[in-house]
C-alpha cells in the first residue's frame, strides 16, 4: 500500500540525510565499530546540516519545527545503512523534549545553541545497577545545600555516556516521598566528582558508546534543575516516554524493512538444487508472512507519528507500538538469518550485524513485559 506520511519537504530532507550518511558515515562506520565510539566531529558536521534540534526555537539555532517526521527520516536513514553507532536518535527524539520544554530562558541560552549545533551531546541517566524498569527504585540522591545539590550515585547502560556533555540525571531529592521525590538535574562535563566508567562491551551496536556514570559529591547548581521545581521528575519522565518508545518502534520497523528487502534479493540470486531458493514454497510463504506483518506494523507506526504530531499519542498506544514492532524486528531478522544459511552467520553480511544490533530493542526504553503491563492496566482490572 502507498505510504502517504511524508510531504515534499521531508523527501528533500531525506536526500540531504542520505547524502550525509553516504559521505560521512558509511565509509567509516566499520572502524567506529572497532573503536567502540563515534568521533565528535561527525556530530558537528550533522549539526551544520540542521539534523539536530528541530523543535529548538530559531533564536537558539534550531528550526522551530514541531514535526516528528523529520526525526523519523533521520532514524530511518541511519537504520537503512546499519549505522547503529550514531546516538542521534537519543539526542533528537528522547532528549529534545527535556531540553526544550523543561528549560527556563537562562537554561535555553546556555544549552540549546550547542544542542542544535551538535557541539553539546546529550544523554539521560535513568538506569542504575539495581533499578531498570522500576524508576521509582533509583537510589541516586541529590541533597540541597544552599545554591547547589550534592549528587551521589551511579548510572549504567547510558547511551552517549562517553561523548555526552550534558546528562539529565534522575535523582531522589526526597527519598521518603515516593514518585513525588524524584527530580531531574543536568550534570555537565567537567563537574568535580562526575566520572565515567567503562565504555561497556555489548553484544551488538559496538560503535555506540554506552557507559557507566559515577557521581561522588558532585555539586550541581540549583540553576540546573529542570522543570522549575523539585519533585516533578517522575511525572516529567512519564510524559516523555511515549515519544522515546515511538522512536524505538520507528527504528524497529525500518530495520525489519531493510533486512527483509536485502533477504528477498538474496533469495532471488542464491541457488540451491539448480534453482533460486526463492522458488521454493517454504521461502515464498515465509517471505509473504514477514512482508505482511512488516507492512501492517509500518502503517500502525506511521499512524502513531501522526498522533504524536497532533499531541494525541497515548502511553498505551506507544507501548503497543514499542513491544509489537521490536518483537517483530527480532522475528524478521532471525528468519532472514535462517534464509541466508551459513552466510547469515557471517558478519560480512549485513543481516548478521542487524541480528546482533536488534536484540536490545525489546529491552531498552521499557521491556516487552513492561509494555504489556502498561497496556493491561488500561483495561481497569
Amino acid at each position: 500500500m502507498r505510504r502517504d506520511l511524508f510531504d515534499e519537504e521531508h523527501d528533500l530532507f531525506r536526500e540531504t540525510v542520505r547524502e550525509f550518511m553516504a559521505r560521512e558515515v558509511v565509509p567509516h562506520h566499520a572502524q567506529w565499530e572497532k573503536d567502540g565510539i563515534v568521533p565528535r566531529d561527525v556530530w558537528k558536521k550533522a549539526g551544520e546540516l540542521g539534523m539536530f534540534g528541530f523543535s529548538v526555537p530559531e533564536e537558539y539555532g534550531g528550526s522551530g519545527i514541531s514535526d516528528f517526521r523529520y526525526n523519523m527520516v533521520i532514524v530511518e536513514e541511519i537504520i537503512r545503512v546499519g549505522a547503529t553507532g550514531l546516538g542521534f536518535g537519543l539526542h533528537n527524539d528522547i532528549m529534545a523534549p527535556y531540553m526544550v520544554d523543561l528549560t527556563n530562558d537562562e537554561q535555553k541560552q546556555r544549552w540549546l545553541p550547542g544542542f542544535a549545533s551538535g557541539e553539546l551531546i546529550t544523554a539521560i541517566g535513568m538506569t542504575e545497577p539495581g533499578a531498570g524498569s522500576d524508576l521509582q527504585g533509583i537510589r541516586t540522591t541529590a541533597v540541597r545545600e544552599g545554591d547547589h545539590y550534592v549528587v551521589n550515585g551511579q548510572k549504567t547502560f547510558i547511551t552517549n555516556g562517553i561523548n555526552s556533555d550534558l546528562v539529565v540525571v534522575v535523582t531522589k531529592t526526597d527519598p521518603s516521598a515516593g514518585a513525588r521525590g524524584t527530580s531531574l538535574l543536568v550534570v555537565e562535563r567537567g563537574m568535580e566528582g562526575f566520572t565515567r566508567g567503562r565504555n561497556l562491551e555489548k553484544v551488538g551496536m559496538h560503535a555506540q558508546d554506552t557507559a557507566e556514570l559515577f557521581f561522588e559529591n558532585v555539586r550541581v547548581p540549583v540553576a540546573n534543575l529542570l522543570g522549575g521545581e523539585e519533585g516533578q521528575g517522575f511525572f516529567q519522565l512519564m510524559n516523555n516516554l511515549p515519544q522515546e518508545r515511538l522512536s524505538i518502534a520507528v527504528a524497529a520497523v525500518a530495520a525489519a524493512e531493510t533486512v527483509l528487502e536485502e533477504t528477498i534479493e538474496y533469495c532471488r540470486n542464491r541457488t540451491a538444487f539448480g534453482r533460486s531458493i526463492g522458488k521454493f514454497q517454504n521461502t515464498r510463504f515465509l517471505l509473504a508472512e514477514l512482508a505482511t506483518e512488516v507492512e501492517i506494523a509500518r502503517h500502525y507506526v506511521d499512524k502513531c507519528v501522526r498522533a504524536l504530531n497532533a499531541k494525541e499519542l497515548t502511553a498505551v498506544d506507544a507501548a503497543k507500538a514499542k513491544w509489537w514492532t521490536t518483537e517483530l524486528q527480532n522475528k524478521v531478522i532471525d528468519r532472514c538469518v535462517q534464509l541466508h544459511g551459513g552466510y547469515g552467520y557471517m558478519l560480512e553480511y549485513p543481516v548478521a550485524k542487524a541480528w546482533l544490533d536488534s536484540r536490545v530493542q525489546t529491552i531498552y526504553g521499557g521491556t516487552t513485559e513492561i509494555m504489556k503491563e502498561i497496556i493491561g492496566r488500561s483495561f481497569g482490572f
